[in-house]
């Protein structure tokens, strides 16, 4: 049993959060994590604000633990879904890419935010701002970290922080774990590991490439979706990194990211301008290589696709080899910790 700042902010048993990843952390998954005693959150961005209060009552449903929503806020409907959020009083609120204003309203009802970074001045300006607690990327994480890695990122974040300090980006079992807390961090957030699980909506197709991968198997580029990132090397991957923005297909996907959130086409068109406009806005040719991404990501996540689909993966996906159920891999990991912190302690005398 570990006891840390982030079981005791978040009232949870296990310092391990799921991080929130669009497409594949839905209420089943987030709930299973919550079960397990780590911390589930559910990705919103993709939802239209309806189906935000639905996924949010469904996760309620399936869990009485405390669970968090996560939001990038310079993406289309990002103010309406933190609305939701707030209304249902949703006991954390995990922000990306952008300033929190909710920050007093979500404390108003006893409930906690948390930034998502991925360089020191960010997570200092988060903990400055009044979140209760920063997550902080690392350059091995699937997604958006940057290019520092999580065993330098951490330990200087850490010297810095008052707040508690999750880290993401590299880890997957209890060994990561254990370094993460001897690096002042207080917890890990998992993408990669918990895509691949039983529960997981990911394609097989692609939890299978991913079980093949070794750590040399991703790539990290802008080129999947306007902001650098790491997706499972594969040759629609390689293929996006040589050519440039295809527009129709970029046209294709704004068009469906407007469905999927219930906007007309003029609200449409000032959500990007906002974009463009944000403090950790997007370009318009960002917002276009964004739209191929996510028409790409649903195809590897729904289809398995692995022709055309790509994959958002961690460098971790060398560390993995096979595809528990949430319980039974936080059960281990626990248990792979206590054993590394016992190793040391060895060591030591």
């Amino acid at each position: 049993m570990f006891k840390t700042r982030m079981t005791e902010l978040f009232g949870i048993q296990h310092p391990i959060m799921l991080a929130g990843m669009n497409w594949i952390t839905e209420p089943g998954l987030v709930a299973a994590v919550c079960n397990a005693g780590g911390l589930g959150v559910l990705a919103t961005a993709r939802f239209a604000p309806d189906e935000a209060r639905k996924n949010i009552r469904e996760v309620r449903r399936l869990t009485d633990k405390p669970f968090g929503v996560n939001q990038a806020l310079v993406l289309p409907g990002a103010r309406e879904n933190v609305e939701v959020a707030i209304e249902e009083k949703v006991p954390v609120l995990n922000y990306a890419l952008g300033k929190p204003w909710f920050i007093d309203r979500v404390h108003a009802y006893g409930g906690k935010v948390m930034g998502t970074t991925a360089t020191v001045r960010h997570a200092v300006r988060a903990e400055q701002l009044g979140c209760d607690a920063v997550i902080v990327t690392g350059h091995e994480a699937a997604g958006h970290g940057t290019i520092a890695t999580s065993l330098v990122l951490i330990p200087i974040v850490a010297a810095q922080l008052k707040i508690p300090l999750i880290a993401a980006g590299g880890f997957c079992n209890g060994r990561g774990l254990a370094a993460a807390l001897a690096l002042g961090a207080d917890g890990i957030s998992m993408g990669t590991r918990f895509s691949l699980t039983r529960e997981s909506l990911v394609h097989d197709n692609f939890k299978q490439l991913c079980l093949k991968a070794t750590e040399q198997d991703t790539l990290y580029s802008n080129a999947f979706d306007g902001m650098p990132g790491r997706v499972l090397k594969t040759k629609a991957a390689e293929k996006m990194m040589k050519s440039g923005i295809q527009f129709s297909e970029a046209f294709q996907g704004a068009g469906e990211i407007r469905k999927m959130l219930g906007l007309s086409y003029w609200k449409f068109i000032g959500l990007s301008l906002q974009m463009w406009r944000a403090d950790e806005g997007s370009p318009i040719w960002s917002q276009a290589r964004q739209a191929v991404g996510m028409r790409r990501h649903l195809r590897a996540i729904n289809d398995g696709d692995i022709d055309e689909g790509i994959l958002f993966a961690g460098q971790d996906c060398g560390c993995i080899d096979d595809l528990p159920g949430v319980k039974d891999l936080i059960d281990r990991i626990m248990s792979e910790a206590d054993a590394a912190c016992d190793s040391l302690q060895q060591k030591r005398r």
